[in-house]
């Protein structure tokens, strides 16, 4: 059984596979056009800052868009529908961390700074942009090399003294990112790209480079791993889930698989059989059951019930109850009474719950079928190639009410009646204005004469799984029909 409708909320929805695609497109287009720029931009003057910047701002662009390739192809594929929520939560609370002050979202002004160390004069120049990645003031200037590292979380600082250590003794290239400790209290991430600059003798003359702040991009990347990880855990979890309610129903539900062989009990004796149709939008197994037995005074019991949620939660439920009804069952306790018991089980329940169910019992020698029902579809009655649902006694959901007094009624049966019982999953659907049936129900009751030629309850059973087994259900289901023998 679903929850309540008001519990009911649209799924996010995964972007459209053709507008990522233009997305990927046009990155890659311009991944292109602006690698062109770069080899376009020749440091014929390596003195020249401007060159030295535009070819840097290059270079970090191309990066950038090899990333954003990346994380689109990653989109492709598509975001979870159970992690889309837990995304966006996450992503919304650290957008506004950290954030430099006048730094406007998407912007690279505030975010893109360049700094020259040159080492013969000690001179240090730095981009205003710089200062302000630094929270610096213009009278407190920029740091030297030397000074530097003193800005840097403690457990960064050795990884910027090895790059610039390489890229002054070694000429190595600088491309490493690094945290640093501002002023204000908030701490950075900085990724920093520069070369040493030579004189006419070869040797270092002077150190440039580009500092961008990643923060934000880090921070996002850091939303997607918790995502992922998280999205891995819960995922496990369901799988272990499902698992252990798929094995709960099977050890719950009857051993038998199909059609019941009883006793052979004369020609009123019931020909039996069951189905379980899982539901084809929930990955989880619901608290619907089936059963049927013969009784000690020779009688037989036959009950489909239903209970509220999904899992391994549900599963527990029903087994308990399922276990209660058949005890009580075969105590002799009749249908009505035996309703008023369930209710008062589920409501006293650890974790209560809501149902609905249906209980018979018929008695083979004189055809009769006493029953009592729960908020729960009546069963259906064909009889000489036409079907009609049984006019049902009063009883309210269980445990929906306390002290609730359930009904019960007697119905003679034929020498070939078909009996249907089922759970609310395949009766989905608003009644109809001029007959008051859902579209389940109608569609059960037109495959009378289907029912009217087959010759045993299992052939009936399977024409109700080729009707139902390849719609879309919210809620899995459960059909018994019993056949009485001419």
């Amino acid at each position: 059984m679903p929850p309540h409708p008001s519990a009911d909320r649209p799924a996010p929805q995964p972007p459209e596979r053709d507008a990522v695609d233009a997305l990927i497109n046009r990155t890659q287009r311009l991944r292109g056009d602006v690698d062109a720029v770069r080899r376009d931009t020749v440091l014929v003057d390596e003195d020249d800052p401007q060159l030295r910047w535009q070819r840097a701002l290059c270079d970090l662009a191309v990066h950038q868009l090899d990333d954003l390739g990346a994380h689109l192809g990653q989109l492709r594929q598509g975001l979870p529908s159970e992690a889309a929520e837990q995304f966006t939560a996450e992503a919304a609370r650290l957008a506004g961390q950290d954030s430099p002050a006048g730094e406007q979202p998407g912007s690279l002004i505030g975010r893109v700074g360049s700094a020259e160390w040159n080492l013969l004069t000690d001179e240090v120049s730095w981009s205003d942009e710089l200062l302000q990645i630094f929270d610096r003031t213009p009278e407190a200037g920029p740091l030297s090399l030397d000074d530097l590292p003193s800005v840097l979380v403690p457990e960064d600082q050795p990884l910027l003294t090895a790059l610039v250590t390489d890229c002054l003794v070694d000429g190595k290239p600088i491309d490493g990112e690094f945290r640093i400790l501002r002023a204000d209290g908030r701490i950075r991430t900085l990724h920093m790209m520069g070369e040493p600059v030579l004189d006419t003798d070869g040797c270092t003359a002077s150190m440039w480079a580009v500092l961008r702040d990643v923060s934000a991009l880090r921070r996002s990347q850091q939303v997607v791993h918790r995502t992922q990880e998280s999205l891995r855990h819960q995922q496990h979890i369901a799988r272990t889930e499902r698992r252990m309610a798929v094995e709960l129903q099977e050890a719950v539900l009857p051993p038998w698989r199909g059609s019941l062989s009883l006793p052979d009990q004369g020609p009123g004796s019931l020909d039996i059989a069951a189905h379980y149709l899982p539901s084809d939008s929930s990955a989880l197994i619901g608290g619907g059951w089936y059963d049927a037995m013969e009784l000690p005074d020779g009688r037989t019991l036959l009950t489909v019930g239903d209970l509220t949620g999904h899992g391994i939660q549900a599963t527990s439920a029903m087994a308990m109850i399922l276990g209660a009804l058949r005890g009580m069952a075969v105590a002799g306790i009749e249908p009505g009474a035996l309703m008023g018991h369930l209710n008062q089980l589920l409501e006293t329940s650890i974790q209560p719950a809501l149902g609905s169910a249906v209980c018979c019992r018929f008695d083979p020698a004189t055809r009769t079928l006493d029953w009592a029902q729960a908020g729960h579809p009546a069963p259906l009655l064909f009889r000489n190639g036409a079907g009609r649902p049984i006019p049902p006694p009063d009883g309210v959901l269980l445990g929906a009410a306390s002290g609730v007094a359930y009904e019960q009624d007697e119905v003679h049966l034929l020498p070939g009646d078909v009996l249907v019982l089922h759970t609310d999953g395949l009766a989905r659907g608003t009644g109809n204005a001029h007959s008051g049936l859902r579209p389940g129900t109608e569609t059960l009751l037109g495959l009378a004469p289907r029912f009217a030629e087959a010759r045993t309850a299992q052939e009936c059973v399977r024409t109700v799984v080729e009707e139902f087994g390849g719609t879309e259900r919210l809620d899995d289901a459960c059909v018994l029909i019993a056949r009485v023998g001419a």
